[in-house]
């Protein structure tokens, strides 16, 4: 499929050559004689067209696949350079001998003896500009996927977040809750009130600790037995929780609301009934706090989408190089989450600050990548500016070589633009003052 595509694309090239060398030999009063004439330079002109952009289009599949995302640097681009010209001359050797012996009933050694370095220039000159073409297009097709990657990533950042808060207490733990007041307050009016109570001071927690980064071990220990009290009081006797007496070091930090997500996991997706207990126990072990819970799944349960595990493990990866451990084994599932000391928690700031630091960095890398492929580019243009004329004066006196000349101009005035971040109907830095101004805007 993508050689048919490629193909097509070959096709293409050709005619739109053809049509422009038509174009310049009519000026010149060059123009084929006879409809004959034209449809065997057609031919001839596919001919190279689709041979040469092949080869050149194959080529640089090739030199994608070993260079990936590092194809614009000087080495690839020299290595393309020259392997693009390589190629280009070997192959219009090849068609060349295809055409005198194959079309014009000419030897091979006539067609050596005959061989003319000015049989290679305007072909050559060709295939190079129609691949320096390809090569803009593929730059700046992949500068915009990767801004198109780039806010995706932004915006699955966002989401996470957003999942993360969403999920920092189930919504169904509350519709549970207040179905099981509605029951309370019938049979045992008292058992309500203090239901009640319990259920305030869950939410109070809830929303003073969501916004802080770390919460001591004793607070979140106390809030976990809180709203266990709760998830006790909907199930009765069919869970058993059990917490420690006492915490090595009660002033350890963790993640606020991490132990809510493990019990609620537990409770979620475990059968819970007098028959078929659920034992959920929380540990201290190896400077870790483990949540175990035997494994007893629901015949029917919603599938897991692993958000709630995912956010405490984004949460905590910016904050300690110790991971989050999850195991299930002998019909027991665990998650280990790391106490973090106070070295931990002074060590934050640092682990933030080298993560903006990095993150300036790899803006500051990527940008002068983009400026030395800028340069390069540049170059190679400056470069080829007097061979273009050089070529035009010793093979025609109409001024061909304006039109390569001034087409990859613009392609490098709009590389330059790219890289400098300028527009000349907006301004400099249009778009980054634009979204100032939005964010700013309180109605947005």
């Amino acid at each position: 499929m993508k050689f048919i595509k490629e193909l097509g694309k070959a096709f293409v090239v050709g005619i739109l050559i053809f049509a422009v060398i038509g174009v310049i030999q009519y000026v010149t009063g060059n123009f084929y004689q006879s409809g004959k004439d034209i449809m065997i330079a057609l031919v001839y002109n596919q001919l190279y067209a689709v041979v040469l952009y092949m080869v050149n289009a194959y080529f640089f599949f090739f030199l994608l696949k070993r260079y990936k995302g590092k194809i614009y640097q000087f080495k690839p681009l020299v290595i393309a350079l020259l392997g693009a010209t390589n190629l280009t001359l070997v192959s219009i050797f090849f068609i060349n001998l295809l055409i005198e012996t194959g079309f014009q009933d000419r030897s091979i050694s006539e067609y050596i003896g005959s061989i003319s370095t000015e049989d290679y220039y305007l072909s050559t000159l060709i295939a190079l500009v129609v691949t320096a073409i390809f090569y803009g297009v593929h730059y700046y097709r992949g500068k915009q996927e990767r801004r198109v990657k780039e806010q995706k990533i932004i915006a699955k950042t966002a989401s996470a977040q957003f999942d993360a808060l969403k999920n920092q207490l189930d919504p169904h733990f509350l519709f549970n809750s207040l179905n099981v007041l509605t029951s309370l307050i019938e049979e045992n009016p008292a058992a309500a009130t203090k239901f009640t109570t319990s259920l305030s001071k869950v939410y109070r927690y809830v929303l003073e600790q969501k916004n802080k980064e770390l919460v001591t071990i004793e607070e979140e220990l106390k809030f976990a037995e809180l709203y266990m009290s709760l998830i006790k009081m909907r199930f009765e006797d069919s869970i058993v929780f059990s917490i420690p007496d006492r915490i090595r070091n009660p002033e350890a930090k963790v993640v606020p609301l991490s132990l809510q997500l493990l019990l609620e996991n537990a409770v979620k997706h475990n059968q819970v009934t007098p028959n078929r207990k659920l034992h959920i126990s929380i540990s201290e072990e190896n400077g870790n706090l483990v949540v175990r819970n035997n494994v007893q799944p629901k015949k029917v349960v919603k599938e897991s989408s692993g958000v709630g595990l995912q956010n405490i493990r984004q949460r905590y990866f910016l904050l300690t190089n110790r991971p989050v451990e999850i195991k299930e084994q002998n019909n027991e599932f665990s998650v280990a989450i790391p106490l973090l000391t106070q070295k931990n928690v002074t060590t934050v700031m640092t682990t933030q600050e080298n993560y903006i630091s990095a993150k300036k960095y790899d803006r500051a890398k990527k940008y002068v990548q983009e400026l030395k492929g800028f340069y390069i580019h540049f170059s190679i243009y400056l470069i080829m500016v007097p061979v273009f004329i050089y070529l035009n004066y010793i093979s025609t006196s109409f001024p061909w070589a304006f039109f390569p000349i001034i087409g990859w101009g613009a392609g490098v005035s709009g590389h330059a633009m790219e890289v400098f971040n300028y527009n000349p109907f907006l301004g400099k830095n249009w778009e980054e003052r634009k979204i100032r101004e939005l964010m700013d805007k309180d109605d947005l």
